[in-house]
């Protein structure tokens, strides 16, 4: 089957893809215009939250809600009170934001930040904890994306789009990497991306039309075309994690190319044949379920 159009909310940047089994719900965020998504494919209900700052990527909760990347830090997000605080500070460089993320094997959430001058200088990739901490665990990486694990847990692939490069990492010891893809010399640059319960790696590729499954060992296993030039990143999902969601963009694109892709910015699904790896849910012991808990920030969404 091919990708069709599920949700058009006409996102700006789409980005962050984020499946919730206990809710049945996708989560996603329109960077651009500091905004949360939400689709249940069961009902088919969609609805759409300003938050009030730019938010990426996210983690769902044990019992439900999730923990996102924000500019300000990791924030708390409950939906069932539409209440959003901000649960750990973290100040970003002037001119930073947050921008992919996804949770490890073991429960730990890694998040990137990048220059929002079109990653001119280079970012950091995070891990936090359940306990709240959170360290800086690389540099160097100028538009980081992807962020996936292998089943267990001893791979990361981390592309670096500014050179059009997806490395594989070494989780016990990140200095040790290796070219894992690229697509240099092709008008198509990795963006986010998704592992398999094969252990495949799915891409979404930002002016390419595609999304490209690879093997294990690197090697283009698929490719699958897209209605739109700019898909941005995918999550599994649905009750048997068998569909694949795909985020998208229309940032960048001149009024013409916007015209010739009236779905750009839209959430589209489609099921590849194949079932995604099961993420953990995270769970965190430094959040108080409270909202409006003393010294921290609350705020509800328009």
């Amino acid at each position: 089957m091919s990708p069709e159009c599920v949700v058009s909310f006409e996102d700006r940047l789409g980005e962050g893809p984020c499946w919730s089994p206990e809710e049945g719900r996708l989560y996603w965020f329109d960077i651009k215009a500091g905004a949360l998504n939400w689709f249940a494919p069961e009902t088919g209900e969609s609805r759409r939250r300003v938050l009030g700052l730019r938010a990426s990527a996210a983690v769902v909760c044990r019992g439900g809600g999730l923990v996102m990347a924000t500019e300000r830090g990791l924030a708390h997000w409950r939906p069932d009170a539409e209440d959003l605080r901000i649960v750990q500070p973290v100040e970003l460089d002037a001119g930073f934001r947050t921008n992919d993320g996804k949770i490890d094997p073991k429960g730990d959430f890694w998040w990137s930040t990048m220059d929002d001058d079109g990653g001119r200088r280079p970012g950091r990739l995070y891990r936090t904890g359940p306990s709240g901490d959170t360290e800086g665990v690389l540099d160097g990486v100028h538009i980081a994306n992807t962020v996936c694990f292998t089943a267990d847990g001893r791979r990361l692939f981390l592309a670096d789009s500014s050179v059009q490069t997806i490395y594989a990492y070494d989780t016990a010891d990140l200095s040790h990497r290796s070219v894992f893809a690229h697509t240099r010399g092709e008008p198509a640059t990795p963006d986010g991306g998704a592992v398999d319960a094969e252990g495949f790696l799915w891409n979404a590729q930002w002016g390419g039309f595609r999304l490209v499954r690879y093997a294990p060992d690197g090697r283009i296993d698929r490719v699958v075309p897209m209605p739109v030039g700019q898909p941005t990143s995918c999550a599994f999902g649905g009750a048997d994690l068998a569909t694949l969601f795909i985020t998208s963009a229309w940032d960048g694109l001149p009024d013409a190319d916007r015209d010739a892709q009236p779905l750009a910015g839209g959430l589209f699904a489609f099921r590849p044949g194949v079932a995604g790896l099961p993420l953990p849910s995270f769970q965190p012991t430094f959040i108080d379920p409270a909202p409006g808990a003393p010294g921290e920030e609350s705020g509800r969404s328009d």
